[in-house]
């Protein structure tokens, strides 16, 4: 269990590194689309180099019917693409506390009600307190 902490941690760091990285490409080239699509194409590539490596037979078990896979790569596309856009004229920092917020928001819906089939955990007041806090640091850094 530390070692999936550590990548998810590692994760989270990444997430402004991308946004700010991305958001500079866009910039320096004059398009947040081209930046996103240059993004997408080393990401697939490095994800299936590593499926591949990992566990080629799994790649056989693909679903006949891509409606989750369809979804999940348009949620990936949003994100990309918005972060691309926006980072440059609301910062980087302003634009990653809005997703964590939404991150904690959807994921604490996602474990109260077990949609996807994710494992259930109910939204305690304690929970809820955590992303009001959340959500009342985002409004304080707004405002300085």
């Amino acid at each position: 269990m530390p070692h999936h902490i550590l990548i998810m941690l590692a994760a989270g760091i990444g997430i402004p590194v991308l946004a700010a990285l991305n958001a500079a490409l866009g910039r320096h080239i004059g398009s947040p689309a081209v930046a996103a699509t240059v993004l997408f194409v080393v990401a697939f590539s490095v994800a299936a180099v590593t499926a591949l490596l990992t566990n080629p037979a799994a790649v056989s078990k693909l679903p006949a019917t891509p409606k989750h896979l369809f979804l999940g790569g348009t949620l990936v596309a949003f994100y990309v693409l918005s972060i691309t856009w926006i980072a440059p004229t609301m910062g980087v920092g302003n634009a990653v506390f809005f997703v964590l917020l939404g991150q904690l928001i959807s994921a604490a819906a996602i474990d109260h009600f077990g949609l996807f089939s994710a494992q259930t955990s109910p939204l305690t007041l304690t929970r809820a307190a955590g992303i009001a806090l959340m959500a009342a640091g985002v409004f304080v850094t707004q405002k300085v």
